[in-house]
C-alpha cells in the first residue's frame, strides 16, 4: 500500500497538527532504477559501492616515461614488461608496465641518440632533486577505493559529482526514490491567463508558478488542466483517467473550489468518487479553507484556497509534508527565529506571515493579505505566529520558502539561539 489512511474526523486541525497529519497519511513510493544521466537530484535508496578497485590498474599521474632502474635509460617500445635500465613513453592515465618503478615527467627528461643509434633518455636540468623517486607519479590500483567499498550511501541526494563517481565505479543505473507525480487542476471561470483583467475577472497567478514550486518541493509536475466552475468539470478532472495523458498523478493539486458557495465542488466531487477527507480546514490564517483528501485508488488530492497567498500558505503547510512523505524524506523541521516585531493575537488560529531575515531577526513583510503576492515575492520564509501572538524579541516558529536559500539560515539561527538560551 502506498498510503496509510487516517480515521475520519480530522477537521480544523491546528497548523502543527495539519503538517504532521499530511506527512503521516502517506508512505514512500517504491524506488526505481534510473540511468545515470537521469539520476541527479534524486535520493539514492541503495548504497553505491565500487565494483572493482579504483583505479583498477596502476596508472600514470603524468605525461612522460615509465622507467625501471637508474638512468640513462634505453627507450623501449610499448611492451607490457619493462626491463631494468629501460624506459617507455606513457601518457597521463596510461597503464604502468610491469617492472616500472616510477614515472619521469616529460619536462624532466630528454631523448638523445646514442653512438650506436639507440635512443637514450636522460635527465635534464629541469629535473628536481631526487627525481625520479621510487613510485613517484604512479597511481596504484585501489588508491581511491577498494573493491566493495561504499562510495555513496543510501539517503544521499545525488549531485553531478555523485553521478560521475558512480560511473567511475562501474555503475550504469542507480536505485533512487521515486519522485511523486503531481497534476495541477486550475479552476475558475473568472480567471484570465494573459493581459490585464477587466473588472470581475482576475489574472491567473497559479499557472505560471505552481509547476516550479512543485519541483522545488520534490515533485514531478505532470502538467496542468484548466476547468471552469461546474460540477461535471470537477468530477472529470479528479476522476477521469485522461486528465493528464500518459501520467497518473500520485497527487493532484486543485486551486479554488474549497469554500462553501454553490460553485465550490471539491468536497462533493471527492465524495462522488468514493474518496475520504483527511483534513477539512486548518486553524490558520490565511489558508483556512484548505482540504486534503484521499481517493480509493491511493491518489491524494490537495485542495488549495482560491486566494493566491492563502493557497501558498496551504501548500507549504500540507502539500510540502505530503510530498516529503511520498518522496521518502523526513518531515522538515520547524525553526525558531527571534521576531523583530509585535504581532497581534488571532484567537484560535496560527497566523502565517511572510518574513525576511536580517541579522538573525525575522521581519514581517508588508502586503500580506490573502489575495496579495507582493509581500511573498520578497520574503525569505514564513512566520507561524501562534494564536496568542508574539512580542518583539520573542522566538517565533518559521519555515523557509522552497525557492529561497533560507533553510540553512534558519537552522543556523535556531541552533545559535538554543545554544545561548538560559537554562529553565
Amino acid at each position: 500500500m502506498r498510503s496509510a489512511w487516517l480515521p475520519s474526523g480530522h477537521h480544523s486541525a491546528t497548523w502543527l497538527e495539519a503538517r504532521q497529519l499530511a506527512f503521516d497519511c502517506a508512505a514512500p513510493l517504491a524506488p526505481v532504477e534510473v540511468p545515470l544521466a537521469l539520476a541527479a537530484g534524486h535520493t539514492l535508496t541503495r548504497n553505491v559501492a565500487a565494483l572493482q578497485e579504483l583505479p583498477h590498474y596502476d596508472s600514470s599521474a603524468m605525461d612522460g616515461w615509465a622507467i625501471n632502474g637508474g638512468g640513462p635509460w634505453i627507450l623501449a617500445g610499448h611492451e607490457p614488461f619493462l626491463c631494468p635500465g629501460s624506459a617507455s613513453v606513457i601518457a597521463t592515465g596510461g597503464l604502468v608496465p610491469v617492472g616500472a618503478q616510477s614515472i619521469l615527467r616529460k619536462e624532466s627528461g630528454q631523448v638523445h641518440h646514442d653512438a650506436d643509434g639507440s635512443l637514450l633518455l636522460r635527465l635534464t636540468d629541469n629535473a628536481k632533486e631526487g627525481e625520479p623517486g621510487l613510485g613517484q607519479h604512479i597511481r596504484p590500483a585501489g588508491e581511491e577505493a577498494a573493491a566493495g567499498e561504499v562510495l555513496i550511501p543510501a539517503g544521499t541526494t545525488l549531485n553531478p559529482g555523485h553521478i560521475a563517481l558512480a560511473a567511475v565505479a562501474g555503475h550504469d543505473n542507480l536505485q533512487v526514490q521515486t519522485k511523486p507525480v503531481v497534476g495541477i487542476v486550475l479552476t475558475g471561470s473568472e480567471v484570465v491567463t494573459s493581459g490585464v483583467p477587466k473588472p470581475g475577472h482576475v489574472r491567473d497567478t497559479f499557472g505560471p508558478q505552481l509547476g516550479t514550486v512543485i519541483s522545488l518541493l520534490g515533485g514531478t509536475p505532470a502538467g496542468s488542466l484548466r476547468i471552469g466552475d461546474s460540477y461535471p468539470e470537477w468530477l472529470a478532472a479528479l476522476g477521469g483517467s485522461d486528465a493528464f495523458p500518459g501520467r497518473t498523478p500520485d497527487l493532484t493539486i486543485t486551486t479554488g473550489g474549497t469554500g462553501c458557495s454553490g460553485t465550490d465542488h471539491f468536497r462533493t466531487a471527492i465524495a462522488a468518487l468514493g474518496g475520504q477527507l483527511l483534513l477539512d480546514g486548518i486553524a490558520m490564517r490565511p489558508g483556512h479553507p484548505a482540504v486534503l483528501a484521499g481517493l480509493p485508488d491511493g491518489r491524494f488530492v490537495v485542495g488549495l484556497p482560491g486566494n493566491p497567498l492563502a493557497a501558498m500558505m496551504a501548500l507549504i503547510t500540507m502539500g510540502a509534508p505530503l510530498l516529503e512523505a511520498l518522496g521518502g524524506k523526513p518531515l522538515s523541521a520547524v525553526g525558531q527565529v527571534t521576531s523583530a516585531a509585535d504581532v497581534d493575537p488571532c484567537p484560535g488560529r496560527t497566523r502565517l506571515i511572510p518574513c525576511t531575515f536580517i541579522e538573525g531577526l525575522a521581519f514581517p513583510t508588508s502586503h500580506t493579505g490573502p489575495g496579495m503576492m507582493r509581500g511573498l515575492a520578497w520574503a525569505d520564509g514564513v512566520m507561524a505566529v501562534p494564536p496568542a501572538g508574539v512580542q518583539s524579541g520573542e522566538p517565533v516558529p518559521v519555515l523557509p520558502l522552497p525557492w529561497t536559500q533560507a533553510n540553512e539560515t534558519i537552522l543556523s539561527i535556531t541552533k545559535r539561539a538554543r545554544s545561548t538560551a538560559w537554562p529553565a
